[in-house]
């Protein structure tokens, strides 16, 4: 092909995806409902980043998928009568084409989202972020992505300590506008002094001092039956997140850490095991959620006798920065010039959401000094013989047709890095290149973004909660 028809391909390729833009927009907007390509949401997304996705496809599916072949199913998704639903015109391309049958498309489509059709929109639920560090901006960076259709999480407030600087409210927003790992915000961001809000993206969030969770009269502001995801870690038990129960206008409660005498809930797991009475949840760990759904998968599957979980793990503000006092053991070394040997409850926690592995793994840990983006090695005995391929082929499968898809997601790229992962919203990537087998053992290795991706996990789990997950079409299996 010579360069002029590559560059009037591409051209007719980006025109076609430019049309696609108001489209997803309107969809979302007016009535709740998520497009992506093969688990890559496009709402809110670039040209660029909508030809991307489809290109991704190739490299996990082994065969191409174009704008040319989603285009006509995502205009015959926009004239159905469809509310709150996430539609993957990617797989509905593909499934189109390979299991059409002399339907027309818009009779294949009918069938598929017969359980999206009609239906009133789900109403919003009153969010409060307890905290605002590095998960608890990345939270409210998802919620606000994700505020358009005006359903769903709705943030109304964060609540911090009252800082000594007197332009506390101007540093709070340039935290959330600025981040030196995960960009800069995409939105504006006012700061409302007199009612002590930050209004981003035409949302207006109250800004609430506090120093105690059971001290604040939610009512007051607007808020109520709301759900506070506490991000701080203070409280980790059940007495101690019970105090925000105790706050007018609260009626549940997530940790965004493991959690001691309540409910430790993998999003892919265990959630399952979310009832009407459950008022508190924790999310557990980063770590125990990139791992535990690979772990599931595994066994399964496979079968899992036993195994050795190794963290390699970016450092985070628990650390100093340079050698000073710390309570942990080697801790107090400077993060940025050190490998430091630690200790992770993570392989033992597993266990909460996946009792099937009680007493099947250790773990060990060791913090690098990169920012952000760890990975977690599991070195697996199973009850029966693997071959790579056959694993491989398998784990592949998982992250694009399973149950687990928004969890476990896969690379097959010889040259990834761990910066390459930023900004993933799987709990965990399986490295396809890096995987090892031998009769009945394996070695996995799995990314994760510590940070974005296992906030991603705990919007999941919010969306639980309060009832509005979105089901997804079409419908795997």
């Amino acid at each position: 092909m010579t360069q002029e028809l590559i560059l009037a391909d591409w051209n007719a390729r980006e025109a076609i995806a430019e049309a696609m833009v108001p489209l997803v927009g309107r969809l979302y907007r007016d009535h709740n409902v998520e497009i992506s390509i093969y688990g890559r949401l496009i709402v809110k997304r670039s040209v660029i980043n909508i030809l991307k996705a489809h290109r991704y496809v190739r490299q996990v599916e082994g065969q191409e998928l174009s704008v040319v072949d989603t285009f006509p199913v995502l205009e015959a998704v926009s004239e159905m009568d469809l509310n709150d639903a996430h539609v993957d015109i990617g797989k509905l391309a593909v499934k189109f084409r390979d299991e059409g049958a002399g339907r027309t498309l818009k009779e294949f489509l009918e069938a598929e989202l017969s359980g999206a059709l009609g239906g009133e929109p789900t109403p919003s639920t009153d969010v409060v972020l307890y905290g605002f560090g590095r998960i608890g901006r990345l939270l409210a960076r998802l919620m606000i992505d994700r505020s358009g259709a005006g359903h769903s999480l709705s943030l109304k407030a964060i609540v911090v300590r009252k800082g000594s600087a007197e332009n506390d409210l101007e540093k709070r927003a340039s935290l959330l506008r600025r981040d030196s790992v995960h960009g800069s915000f995409k939105g504006t961001i006012q700061v409302d002094e007199e009612t002590n809000s930050l209004i981003v993206n035409g949302n207006m969030i109250k800004v609430i001092f506090a120093d105690a969770p059971d001290t604040i009269d939610y009512t007051e502001y607007g808020i109520n039956n709301a759900l506070v995801i506490d991000n701080t870690g203070k409280w980790r038990d059940a007495d101690g997140l019970a105090l925000h129960l105790k706050s007018k206008g609260v009626s549940r409660v997530i940790l965004t850490a493991p959690g001691k005498g309540v409910k430790n809930i993998v999003m892919g797991v265990n959630d399952g095991d979310i009832t009407d009475a459950d008022q508190i949840l924790s999310a557990a760990s980063c770590t125990t959620n990139a791992i535990t759904p690979v772990l599931k998968a595994m066994n399964d599957k496979y079968g899992v006798v036993n195994g050795h979980v190794e963290t390699v793990h970016s450092y985070t503000n628990d650390q100093n920065l340079i050698d000073n006092y710390h309570k942990g053991d080697r801790r107090g070394r400077a993060a940025g010039l050190n490998m430091v040997l630690t200790e992770t409850g993570a392989a033992k926690a597993v266990s909460k959401a996946l009792p099937e592995m009680e007493g099947k793994l250790t773990g060990n840990a060791i913090r690098v000094p990169t920012p952000n983006v760890s990975m977690a090695i599991l070195n697996l005995n199973l009850e029966k013989p693997v071959d790579k391929d056959e694993l491989n082929d398998y784990l592949r499968n998982v992250a694009l047709h399973s149950d687990l898809q928004k969890q476990v997601d896969y690379s097959n790229s010889p040259e990834a890095v761990s910066s390459d992962f930023v900004g993933s919203r799987a709990a965990g990537v399986v490295d396809g290149l890096a995987t090892i087998s031998s009769g009945n053992s394996c070695v996995l290795y799995v990314w994760y973004d510590n940070e974005f991706g296992y906030s991603c996990q705990v919007v999941r789990l919010a969306r639980a909660i309060t009832k509005c997950t979105l089901p997804a079409f079409p419908v795997e299996g």
